[in-house]
């Protein structure tokens, strides 16, 4: 990876952690973990009540990068926690980067808008965080689409 590429990869980075990203960020997860388990893609826009997951969001590059990183995201992950107001996604930093929890959390922003997302890294650096919320309802549409989560 050439350097400006790593360096446009941090400020990303960054610009996430610190919140800056907010349009960005402010979206999506469930469509690429759906895609992931191998819903098809024909339906630009996928409904289940008032969430709904924009497939065609993304450029066809940008949805093979992001199937990539969600099957990866999913095959590493260490444990899913059931929060209050949603689920985290645990990982551990030799699995995933921070780098790309950020770069799937922009990808995915685009296509479900209405989830929040919340990157933290926790045990001084041993775990990785990925948590997603949103309005009521978000819990059992989670459930509903992401593999292997449960009540």
């Amino acid at each position: 990876m050439k350097t400006t590429e790593k360096f446009r990869r941090m400020l990303l980075l960054i610009a996430v952690a610190a919140g800056l990203a907010v349009p960005a960020v402010a979206g999506a997860a469930a469509g690429a973990f759906a895609i992931a388990a191998g819903r098809q893609e024909k339906g630009a826009i996928t409904v289940q009540g008032k969430f709904y997951c924009n497939i065609k969001a993304l450029t066809p590059a940008e949805r093979a990068r992001h199937k990539q990183l969600t099957e990866k995201l999913i095959s590493v992950r260490k444990e899913v926690v059931e929060t209050e107001k949603g689920y985290e996604f645990q990982y551990g930093p030799a699995d995933v980067t921070l780098a790309e929890l950020a770069e799937w959390v922009v990808a995915e922003g685009k296509c479900c808008p209405f989830f929040d997302f919340h990157i933290d890294l926790e045990h001084a650096g041993a775990l990785l965080c990925l948590r997603l919320t949103g309005e009521d309802g978000i819990k059992a549409f989670i459930r509903s689409e992401f593999p292997g989560v449960r009540k």
